[in-house]
């Protein structure tokens, strides 16, 4: 079982390899550098030892105005809005899912055959899937000096404990933008997914999160990987996109819509509630 699994990992890796473009992340391309992992289970056994535990008071950013640019102000958030971004440990996540049904049954393979197996982008593709909520825990990512740079955010079904994501979050200013983009990464064996995310404040104090299409070194999908010594990279053709937002009677909730191309793909709706 395990050489089938081992073979099939690099077959998706030499795909990447020969459908992507050499990128130097320490040179040209530093803006796709990003965690990997060395092993094909993922979960979060790509944290670093000098990674912390959870806190009370951590967020996927330390403060949302380090997206702040000529396109986008921190200050017109509502606070609810802010304060998940910055203290993500104090929230609880309720969740619903729905598929298109032409996708679900493709999205069932992709989970069974490297979600669920590699424990990472474990999208769940049965509502009663997610019938008890999400649990997640924020980890903040430190550098050997023992300075943040980024936060690892780590989701698992409340009802299994299986791993749904394990996401780097950062904020990162693509080639050519002055404003800064929220940068998601998700590590997997000798290589990673990689989304970058514009901010837009809207109406009311929501934020809208969007990755559209676009051109190489834009907003957008992109995977990565490592390979015989070389690092290789193609843009992804799934685009999403993410409306935080604060509803009439108070409640804090996110709709997330994934396509592929033009085609929807599968919504996610959360509801967050304060815990405690």
């Amino acid at each position: 079982m395990r050489t089938w699994t081992s073979s099939l990992d690099r077959a998706t890796r030499l795909f990447w390899r020969i459908t992507g473009r050499p990128v130097d992340l320490a040179g040209s391309e530093p803006w796709l550098d990003a965690p990997m992992h060395d092993r094909s289970v993922v979960g979060e056994d790509w944290l670093l030892p000098h990674d912390h535990g959870d806190a009370d008071e951590t967020g996927l950013l330390a403060d949302m105005s380090e997206l702040d640019g000529p396109d986008f102000r921190a200050a017109d958030l509502h606070p609810d809005v802010r304060d998940f971004y910055e203290r993500t440990s104090r929230w609880r996540m309720e969740v619903w899912t729905q598929w298109n049904p032409v996708f679900q049954p493709g999205g069932e393979v992709v989970s069974r055959l490297f979600g669920r197996r590699v424990q990472q982008l474990a999208l769940p593709t049965r509502p009663l899937d997610v019938a008890c909520g999400m649990d997640s825990k924020v980890v903040p990512v430190l550098d050997p000096g023992g300075t943040r740079r980024a936060a690892a955010w780590i989701r698992t079904l409340r009802s299994t404990g299986e791993y749904v994501y394990s996401g780097h979050y950062a904020t990162r200013t693509l080639p050519g933008r002055r404003s800064p983009s929220v940068h998601v990464a998700f590590p997997l064996e000798s290589g990673n997914v990689q989304v970058f995310l514009r901010p837009v404040a809207l109406p009311g104090g929501g934020l809208e999160l969007r990755s559209p299409a676009g051109a190489f070194g834009q907003d957008g999908a992109y995977a990565v990987v490592a390979d015989g010594g070389r690092t290789f990279a193609a843009r992804i053709p799934i685009h999403e996109t993410f409306h935080v937002f604060v509803d009439n009677e108070g409640t804090l909730r996110t709709d997330h819509a994934l396509h592929l191309w033009s085609a929807p793909v599968v919504r996610l709706h959360y509801k967050l509630v304060r815990a405690g």
